[in-house]
């Protein structure tokens, strides 16, 4: 290996140092939430002695022990600080962790595998909420939230629609003109449908934008770009090729956050979900409530149920608080209407950003 080598190898591992760190101290936040104490001398002691018994050729011992009694310390101090923990689906540097820093900037954000995990993990208690996406501007409806919100008690405790806009990227020493596949989440690479066909791309889905970036950035294949946020290029070393490469500059997506119960203070929108018996007329006889009451609705989506097949779930979106008289006895009105009726919450609705 020459100079440079061993340089951008040093480099890679310092990366890999500092994720790996990052991850810890995520997992110190959630452990808080199952033990009664932040310090726990004896489990401490247990760490020391296997980062001891780990260190090997040119990692002393003392060294070890030394640098993980600081990790710890900073584990505490982090445990310390009380803060609300919000799950989203992905790496650092996904769309969703942009929303729910835009939501609430003293959250920490937590990264999850899947939408099913960050559900799971504020219904178990484990996170204080979780921040989803439920529609794009131009793909439309998320359906894997959508069935999600039908199968699962989660309320929604508020919103927050951002803009989208992609970036490519590819590794430092990649040449452009080599690229011949771009991997990124289906919803990103159908919002940038026409740039990929204009430069002859192979487009190949992956679980998550940001997670895609750091595929690339660990696996490093050839002739190989990402669809992702511009910011996974400081994250994850990589070169921004171009940017703003949707396929429509007012792409936005609206996050929905969870929460196991509704918030207290109310909104000033609401949110059901209801099925209608198979009759003529059954969906018209539940939104003529809405209509009769001249209740703005602004949102209304439909999804097939996994559970009950030729059966539609409806999911609509009213302006209104639910403690208003009118508001609450239109609802009242759409339970009994309605074959199944499910509540979501009421919140406030926030513009986009």
């Amino acid at each position: 290996m020459d100079l440079k080598e061993i340089r951008r190898s040093i480099d890679a591992t310092d990366y890999e140092i500092v994720k790996l760190l990052n991850r810890r101290m995520e997992y110190a936040l959630r452990l808080k939430r199952l033990k009664s104490s932040v310090a726990e001398p004896g489990r401490e002691e247990e760490v020391i002695d296997h980062v001891r018994s780990y260190s090997f050729n040119v990692v002393e011992a003392d060294f070890a022990e030394h640098l993980y009694r600081e990790i710890m310390a900073e584990s505490r101090r982090v445990q310390e600080k009380g803060l609300r923990l919000i799950g989203f689906q992905g790496e650092h540097g996904a769309y969703s962790e942009v929303a729910a820093h835009s939501y609430g900037p003293a959250f920490a954000a937590i990264p999850c595998a899947s939408f099913h995990e960050v559900f799971k993990e504020v219904e178990s208690g484990q996170l204080d909420f979780g921040i989803v996406p439920v529609e794009n501007s131009i793909e439309g409806a998320v359906n894997e939230v959508n069935d999600l919100l039908v199968e699962t008690p989660l309320k929604i405790a508020g919103e927050i629609t951002i803009p989208i806009h992609h970036s490519l990227l590819a590794l430092p020493e990649q040449d452009y003109r080599d690229l011949r596949t771009v991997y990124s989440h289906p919803q990103a690479l159908g919002q940038c449908r026409r740039f990929i066909l204009r430069h002859k791309l192979e487009a190949r889905p992956y679980y998550d934008t940001a997670g895609a970036a750091v595929m690339l950035r660990e696996q490093k294949p050839a002739a190989t770009a990402v669809i992702a946020n511009k910011l996974c290029a400081d994250l994850y070393h990589l070169e921004v090729l171009k940017e703003n490469i949707e396929d429509n500059d007012s792409n936005r997506t609206r996050f929905v956050v969870l929460s196991k119960q509704s918030i207290a203070e109310g909104g000033d929108k609401s949110s059901v979900i209801f099925s209608v018996t198979h009759r003529p007329g059954g969906l018209f006889s539940v939104l003529k409530v809405l209509s009769d009451a001249s209740i703005n609705m602004t949102r209304i989506e439909s999804r097939p149920l996994r559970n009950d097949p030729g059966t539609y779930a409806f999911f609509v979106d009213i302006e209104g608080s639910d403690k208003d008289e009118k508001i609450a006895q239109a609802l009242e009105a759409i339970e009994k209407t309605a074959a199944s009726y499910k509540f979501l919450g009421c919140y406030k609705g926030q513009a986009a950003h």
